[in-house]
């Protein structure tokens, strides 16, 4: 089911998975810099990067499983 989704999936839904999955990348490295480098505003800066990746992540979820009910009721 997954490759068969992931074939199929519009551009737009694999942008947002791969930003998704940018964007928490990008904040945990901002994380650990700041914290290992006792940096606390790099620290704090990287939290909201992390949410907005979050975010992006629960939206392509809900992209997803509205493509996938879309299939069913064909």
């Amino acid at each position: 089911m997954l490759e068969q989704f992931w074939a199929t999936a519009s551009t737009s839904y694999k942008a947002l998975v791969f930003s998704a999955m940018g964007l928490i990348a990008v904040g945990l490295i901002l994380s650990i810099v700041g914290n290992t480098t006792g940096n606390q505003a790099l620290a704090m800066a990287s939290l909201p990067v992390i949410g907005v990746g979050l975010i992006l992540h629960v939206t392509g979820m809900v992209v997803r499983g509205h493509k996938i009910r879309k299939s069913y009721k064909k």
